[in-house]
């Protein structure tokens, strides 16, 4: 790679490292462009180049925010053989994460549909395209354990994760975070044979 290319680079991972975390700080539409290039330390024009707009720099964050998802979902529940016990593995990790960093239970996902909310916008087309990966994926477990209505049972799960996040953050890092595995293994009682 040449020194050219790795500048480029070097400026892209930036760019998505500053706006992630002015992001996560303060909302998507509180953030400008001017902001997002002062404190990268590239121009404007070197932010435009990488990324046409804002929300194409937003996506690409939400692209690489699944990414990172995905590695944590996978590395969550390759050490249980049974797809049961990968569910359960899944909702002890978002507890545990929690009781650790109750930042962690900040969906930048569910703040970008809120400041997004317009289904044929290319933001929240993303945010949609990850939580609908996250259903299926839970569907695919069900599926596997042979639970009754795997369709039903992965969209129940799939709440009890979106509430936690979005309950976690209302009451703060406080309360117990023990519910969600307790609510998950009721779901999952109820729906098994």
């Amino acid at each position: 790679m040449s020194v050219a290319n790795d500048r480029k680079s070097a400026a892209r991972e930036q760019l998505l490292l500053t706006g992630s975390k002015l992001f996560f700080a303060n909302g998507f539409h509180a953030i400008g462009v001017d902001r997002i290039a002062g404190e990268a330390g590239v121009t404007k024009m070197t932010l435009y180049k990488h990324y046409p707009s804002k929300d194409h720099l937003i996506v690409a964050i939400l692209e690489r925010s699944s990414e990172m998802y995905w590695a944590w979902f996978e590395e969550t529940v390759e050490g249980e053989a049974e797809p049961r016990g990968q569910l359960l593995a899944l909702f002890q990790a978002i507890e545990s994460q929690h009781s650790k960093s109750p930042q962690s239970s900040f969906c930048l996902y569910q703040s970008a549909a809120v400041e997004y909310p317009f289904p044929d916008h290319m933001v929240n087309q993303a945010v949609s395209r990850h939580k609908q990966s996250i259903v299926q994926r839970l569907e695919s477990l069900c599926r596997q354990a042979e639970f009754r209505s795997p369709e039903v049972l992965s969209r129940q799960l799939f709440v009890l994760m979106e509430g936690f996040c979005m309950t976690a953050r209302l009451i703060g890092p406080g309360a117990p975070p023990a519910e969600i595995v307790q609510a998950a293994m009721a779901l999952i009682e109820a729906y098994g044979k």
